[in-house]
């Protein structure tokens, strides 16, 4: 392993503020930033190389009160139900965010330093720590309007005066990036008159000023609280937006990364194998400067990854998930994809911009909305209305293709993740996903927001119940998934940063190959991605004559390299020099 960088802590946090504060003095913002993380300033900056995964991890994804008992906080619930049933085959749950809340579900904070009492409390936090990396959600672009802050800003009081954006209603904010079609500022009374506050998101969720350091240092107080208290991965919220200038798209912008940078200067300081994870749903390459020179997120959301392995199952046709995983590259070492197809919100369309063309997102559009899905839109420059993201759960999004329902539901469900499962980078799993819940068409009825559909709640034991019966779809999904999950831990060329290579096979197949960092492991995989059977020659894959070759999904030996293979529709074969047992 390499030395640690000779760069002290101070020197790294004065090249930071001097980019974000070049007004400001710059020597006290960095003793003030030290002393907010309670951080020994002599402390080398640890390597920005390591990788803090293996192939053992994967995380999942879920709400605080996903799962629920009677006469017990839906944290104890949750935590039961893991310990129960996913102990030995994943490693990490994020955990959506747990602060109390007034909009969005859980997205416009109220107070960032307190678990929601319907919930449970810091100890339920700290006890769920003690067996799975906890992630917390870090809703650092706006608040809550009914938070604190924003109510002490509106009375000119401290914390909370300058904390926020504001804006003059007639200046042209038109190129402004906007996920929502509400309006962009909203006019609140202040001690001071009106004022128009900036809202990203809603009129709810008011953003914070960045640009006001004593706001960013009330930021890094709240990583501190976090750390001392279990939680060791953070994952910006939204974060692409923290920074606004005049006449941009205030979106990804210098000051985005910079804030991302002396973030994670302050998290890896404090905790070394802690995980800092940006959520930017953009365009592919504006995505993938998060990483920065491995000095900004340790991960990014893999954001394109859904909508076009979606399309490809839609369509039979593995084209444009071929051509775009042929353009990634490969995460250096430090970082590292995190991987998802479904998540608490939608299918974000925005990530397929160049890589699909509006006729082809369009008729996959069609096919989940027949399916019981609903689209939400988003507001681009001259007011023209595009589909920002398909709400639907994963699990219906898989009855069928571009053509209709079909009988392949399960088998294409399943498919999708053992593509996933098998990528370069970390896998998360939204526990929906986990558990094949449907749509929640009730839910949406019921508070008139189309993201509902996919926010499910079980009761525990309707939900055990479920799993133990054999017949149900639950149990079903839940065991194969299980059964992907636990191989996958086990398999050296399955590390985040094992080597990747697309292989060019017919349109309906999709098949790529993944290499130990070792090298003594290598695992050829190869997924139908049609309702028809499709046939391969194994030779076609270069498979060495002296060895055995075997899948690990079957636990089968495969037969001699020369054969040619039949797969059944939505069939994958993780085909490895090693037996499973290995």
């Amino acid at each position: 392993m390499a030395e640690p960088s000779p760069w002290r802590l101070r020197d790294r946090l004065h090249d930071h503020i001097r980019l974000l504060y070049p007004d400001q003095d710059t020597g006290a913002l960095v003793e003030a930033c030290i002393a907010a993380m309670r951080l020994d300033p002599e402390t080398p900056t640890p390597e920005s190389r390591r990788n803090l995964w293996s192939e053992a991890d994967s995380v999942v994804i879920t709400y605080g009160d996903t799962v629920t008992s009677p006469d017990e906080h839906p944290l104890d619930s949750l935590a039961a139900f893991m310990r129960h049933r996913l102990r030995d085959t994943v490693s990490s749950v994020h955990i959506l965010p747990f602060y109390p809340w007034t909009s969005d579900d859980g997205f416009a904070v109220s107070d960032y330093g307190v678990v929601h009492p319907e919930l449970g409390d810091w100890d339920d936090i700290r006890q769920i720590s003690q067996d799975f990396r906890v992630m917390g959600d870090c809703v650092i672009n706006h608040c809550s309007a009914s938070h604190q802050w924003f109510k002490n800003y509106q009375a000119g009081l401290a914390p909370g005066d300058g904390y926020f954006v504001e804006a003059d209603p007639e200046k042209d904010l038109s190129a402004v990036a906007r996920p929502r079609t509400s309006p962009l500022l909203r006019p609140v009374e202040t001690k001071n008159g009106t004022r128009h506050v900036w809202c990203t998101f809603g009129h709810d969720q008011i953003d914070l000023d960045f640009a006001n350091p004593e706001l960013m240092l009330e930021i890094i107080r709240l990583f501190r609280h976090y750390l001392d208290r279990g939680v060791t991965a953070f994952r910006l919220d939204a974060v692409g937006y923290v920074w606004k200038e005049d006449g941009t798209s205030c979106l990804n912008l210098a000051g985005a990364h910079e804030v991302v940078r002396l973030i994670r200067t302050l998290v890896e300081h404090a905790a070394p194998d802690a995980w800092i994870i940006t959520e930017t749903n953009v365009p592919i390459f504006e995505n993938l400067a998060y990483f920065g020179n491995a000095n900004e997120a340790h991960l990014i959301y893999n954001f394109s990854l859904p909508p076009l392995l979606l399309h490809a199952l839609c369509t039979g046709n593995s084209r444009h998930l071929r051509a775009w995983m042929m353009s990634m590259p490969p995460a250096r070492d430090g970082t590292t994809y995190f991987n998802f197809l479904a998540s608490h919100d939608g299918i974000g369309l925005r990530p397929v911009e160049g890589l699909l063309d509006d006729n082809e997102r369009d008729a996959m559009v069609a096919a989940m909305q027949s399916f019981g899905g609903l689209v939400s839109w988003r507001t681009v420059a001259g007011g023209e209305q595009k589909p920002y993201e398909i709400n639907i759960a994963l699990w219906d999004a898989c009855r069928g293709t571009v053509d209709g329902e079909d009988q392949w539901q399960l088998e294409r469900f399943i498919c999708a993740h053992a593509v996933m499962l098998a990528l370069e980078g970390i896998p998360g799993i939204y526990i929906h996903s986990l558990l094949g819940t449907g749509n929640d068409l009730a839910s949406v009825e019921k508070t008139g927001r189309s993201r509902s559909i996919n926010r499910a709640r079980w009761d525990r034991q309707t939900l055990e119940s479920a799993l133990d019966d054999p017949e149900s779809s639950h149990a079903q999904a839940f065991a194969r998934m299980s059964h992907l999950l636990a191989v996958r831990r086990l398999q050296p060329a399955f590390h985040p940063n094992a080597t990747q290579f697309t292989l060019q096979l017919r349109d309906g197949l999709f098949a790529f190959w993944r290499q130990s960092r070792s090298r003594d492991q290598c695992i050829f995989c190869v997924n139908n991605l049609t309702p028809e059977p499709q046939r391969f020659a194994l030779a076609d894959l270069n498979l060495m004559r002296n060895e055995q070759w075997y899948d690990l999904i079957s636990d089968q030996a495969m037969p001699d390299v020369w054969s040619e293979l039949e797969l059944s529709p939505y069939q994958c074969l993780w085909i490895t020099n090693r037996p499973r047992d290995n």
